[in-house]
């Protein structure tokens, strides 16, 4: 792994303009969102327009992507991310939600999740991962991935791939009349092989005219969760896999999550629509191939 110390905040940039032509999220700037009232179950008309705001998101990320590399901040990827989606009419949902001041999320190397961009500077050796969501149309579109930095060890290049593996395996379990359980149930068997904790406390979520609804999706075996897939579901697969503990701490900013031990962590996301036979992933990018994929893989 890269020899850095631990990471700590570094200065955060002005929050970034966005134009008045585009439509902003409800919860822009409340303290809250409005509670979900809607179905899980969407129909064709929103499932398009989700594929929209999905391919938009998909293809922000490749270009941050592009960007993750030693010497650059992360408050640069935040600038292309934001770009990138404004010149094509998409708000960035996270700028303004529950107070979040930016429009992406980058964590590094321990961190788990919902780190913010500043003026920290990617190093040799680091991985990051950026999460990007794109509200346009009236829905929102959500994807991460993990990218290496220069010369990754071993060790932590073996992490990514592995959660890469283990999210596609999660997303491939999904059909309709199996329990929403299975999800879970594949991706920690898969990572308990080599030892890795898997985050409980951050999952994955439903997800369309509201960023964020009420379906609820483990990454972790859990026999409660009795909820059933159902053909029209619309939810993200997300997990967060970590070289050592699965437990985390919270810095003061109320936002960036790290592991308590600061062993490294990875993740990848795809939003999902359930059909009548298995799934459709509805963040996949113009290329065809989801940002972050390992060479060799699809």
């Amino acid at each position: 792994m890269s020899s850095r110390p631990a990471l700590r905040p570094g200065k955060q940039s002005p929050r970034r303009s966005v134009p008045e032509s585009i439509a902003r999220p409800e919860y822009v700037d409340r303290p809250a969102p409005a509670p979900f009232t809607g179905s899980e179950v969407k129909d064709a008309e929103t499932v398009e327009r989700m594929r929209t705001a999905g391919r938009i998101a998909a293809d922000a990320l490749v270009e941050a992507g592009k960007a993750v590399a030693p010497g650059t901040t992360t408050d640069e990827l935040d600038a292309v991310v934001h770009e990138y989606l404004c010149d094509l009419g998409a708000y960035p949902s996270t700028l303004g939600y529950r107070g979040y001041p930016k429009s992406c999320c980058t964590s590094l190397n321990e961190v788990v999740c919902h780190g913010i961009p500043d003026s920290t500077v990617i190093e040799d050796g680091d991985i990051v991962n950026v999460d990007v969501t794109a509200f346009i149309g009236g829905v929102h579109g959500d994807c991460n991935a993990t990218f290496l930095a220069g010369d990754v060890a071993p060790e932590v290049r073996d992490l990514v791939e592995r959660t890469w593996k283990a999210t596609w395996r999660g997303i491939k379990a999904v059909k309709p009349g199996r329990q929403l359980n299975v999800v879970g149930k594949v991706i920690e068997a898969y990572a308990s092989r080599f030892g890795y904790g898997v985050v409980r406390q951050f999952t994955g979520h439903g997800i369309g005219t509201s960023f964020h609804s009420g379906l609820y999706v483990p990454h972790y075996d859990n026999p409660k969760l009795t909820t059933e897939i159902e053909t029209g579901m619309t939810f993200t697969i997300e997990p967060m896999i970590n070289l050592g503990t699965a437990d985390h701490e919270m810095w003061d900013d109320g936002w960036t999550a790290v592991t308590r031990d600061r062993k490294w962590t990875a993740q990848f996301e795809h939003t999902l629509l359930v059909t009548d036979d298995g799934f459709e992933i509805l963040t996949l990018p113009s290329t065809g191939v989801p940002a972050g994929t390992p060479a060799g893989q699809l």
